[in-house]
């Protein structure tokens, strides 16, 4: 047979060759061993979804501690809008609002609408202008 006969286009190959095989990089070392502490350290850090968890049960506990104080009426809502406490920087307007005394989520709202606002804005995220805003607003209404 002459070369010509034994050549076949790649498309038209009888017998495939063999799927190319996938080069893996070589594995790596695995991370290197952590030293064991000394035995004079006092303890050893919690893992970090631990601490999450106790700074989320820490936020939630004294949150709950400022709803009980507005609601009762030791602390307004619109100071606590005012001042922002680092409790209350992650808190939705209507949950604040939903916490004072005779305030159910229907008055909170219309507050909310008509200081042009939105109900789930954190009350950390207020600008100036809107914090004055909706505190005079807080004012008048439990003044009236």
């Amino acid at each position: 047979m002459s070369a010509a006969a034994t050549t076949i286009a790649p498309g038209l190959n009888p017998m495939p060759s063999a799927p190319a095989r996938r080069v893996e990089p070589p594995i790596a070392d695995p991370a290197p061993a952590i030293p064991a502490a000394p035995a004079d350290t006092p303890a050893v850090r919690a893992p970090q979804h631990m601490q999450a968890l106790a700074r989320a049960n820490e936020v939630r506990l004294a949150r709950a501690e400022l709803k009980r104080q507005v609601g009762s009426g030791r602390i307004s809502a619109a100071e606590v809008v005012a001042t922002c406490p680092w409790e209350a920087e992650s808190m939705p307007l209507i949950e604040l609002l939903s916490a004072q005394r005779r305030w159910g989520r229907a008055r909170s709202r219309k507050l909310i609408v008509q200081t042009g606002l939105s109900e789930n804005k954190h009350i950390g995220t207020l600008t100036e202008r809107q914090r004055r805003l909706l505190a005079a607003a807080l004012e008048a209404k439990t003044a009236a």
